[in-house]
């Protein structure tokens, strides 16, 4: 790492905080469900035990302003004093999908009061931790409007624009409000990579794939002031562009996902290049992993591509483990044994993987990065 760069650690840890209604009503919230709510401070120690000092965690903004005529702090202080107790740093997401019950997405009314939240909660921040913040606003705007669009999430009534450009209005209006408070807090992005190839090689379909592909970065794009500049977007909105990559990430057009290996399959460093250039800010993925067995391969693969592109120029500020704990999945709560940990055990504790450990260990050395002391002696 150099010296200006944002992050107290190069690999990262993410909690899973997904806090949607799914589109039979029903609410999730993955910070409960995992058991982070009640074991952040032996969660995050864990992590900094392993050099995971830099994290990804999120608010649940539907607990927090559950009541229209005030705010309950009480499920977010406790993990601010935990990651401070433990001596981690924390990337929060303010709108990780959940929203209060009784705003109504898609509305001016709603991207003002996001924008108030978002102000309180790097102002409480700051007083309670003597820092500013790191926040991504809003996770995930591509796929958070595709899964409305599509019908994955419940539906959504615009009152201005696409779904798209509603949040992008609600993470611009919370960079104001936000800056109005504490000028030194850094915006964070979280967007998914993608490559989507023709099924053939019909003009038409080539056309169409290359459309798709393409539309991955309209949120940033928006962002930053180069596409629909009229919703107020420009180059300061974003310091660093979050990237999430995932073994499912890369399909057909209208097709099924394309295997690694496959001659279809696009290598991650020409992605990750072509964000770099795109933007010229620096990057970092901010999500990636595997289920089960394919954790450590997985990990391998990205780790490699990053630094190649790394060795191509591309200024590459971390790799994000995510989601750092096994998960419930979000359509059913089948267990998803993912990450470096399992859900916690009975005796309150939770497991270590010790093959993509193995492999972070490898990967440290392979990017000249120095073990953190506990590591070597829980490995003695």
């Amino acid at each position: 790492m150099t010296d200006d760069t944002p992050f107290t650690s190069f690999f990262m840890a993410g909690f899973e905080c997904s806090s949607q209604r799914r589109k039979d009503g029903v609410r999730l919230d993955l910070i409960k469900a995992t058991g982070h709510d009640t074991h952040a401070f032996a969660d995050y120690r864990r992590c900094a035990e392993l050099g995971l000092t830099a994290i990804r965690d999120g608010l649940r903004w539907h607990l927090i302003g559950r009541d229209r005529l005030h705010r309950d702090w009480d499920c977010w202080t406790p993990m601010l004093d935990a990651a401070a107790e433990a001596g981690v740093q924390v990337i929060w997401d303010l709108y990780h999908y959940g929203s209060p019950d009784w705003l109504k997405p898609g509305t001016r009314e709603f991207e003002k009061m996001f924008a108030d939240f978002a102000a309180e909660a790097v102002r409480i921040h700051r007083e309670r931790t003597g820092k500013p913040a790191m926040v991504c606003p809003v996770n995930e705007i591509s796929f958070f409007s595709w899964a409305v669009e599509t019908g994955y999430f419940p539906p959504v009534e615009v009152e201005d624009g696409t779904i798209k450009q509603h949040l992008v209005r609600c993470w611009l209006a919370a960079v104001d409000a936000i800056r109005a408070v504490d000028s030194e807090v850094r915006f964070i992005g979280a967007e998914p990579l993608i490559h989507v190839a023709p099924r053939d090689h019909t003009p038409q379909e080539m056309v169409d794939a290359d459309n798709y592909r393409r539309a991955q970065f309209e949120a940033d794009d928006m962002l930053t002031g180069r596409m629909d500049p009229e919703l107020g977007g420009r180059p300061d909105a974003i310091d660093l562009i979050g990237l999430n990559f995932y073994p499912h990430n890369q399909w057909y057009y209208h097709g099924p996902t394309i295997p690694m290996g496959h001659h279809e399959y696009r290598r991650l460093a020409d992605m990750l290049i072509e964000v770099a250039a795109r933007y010229d800010k620096p990057i970092f993925i901010a999500e990636t992993g595997a289920e089960g067995s394919g954790r450590p391969a997985w990990f391998h693969y990205v780790c490699d591509e990053t630094r190649n592109a790394m060795a191509r120029g591309a200024r590459i500020e971390g790799v994000c483990l995510y989601p750092i704990t096994a998960y419930p999945g979000w359509d059913n709560s089948r267990h998803a044994e993912v990450g470096m940990f399992t859900s916690i055990l009975a005796d309150g504790s939770r497991a270590l993987n010790v093959h993509l450990y193995d492999e972070l260990e490898r990967q440290r050395g392979l990017f000249g990065l120095t073990s953190p002391e506990s590591l070597a002696v829980e490995r003695a």
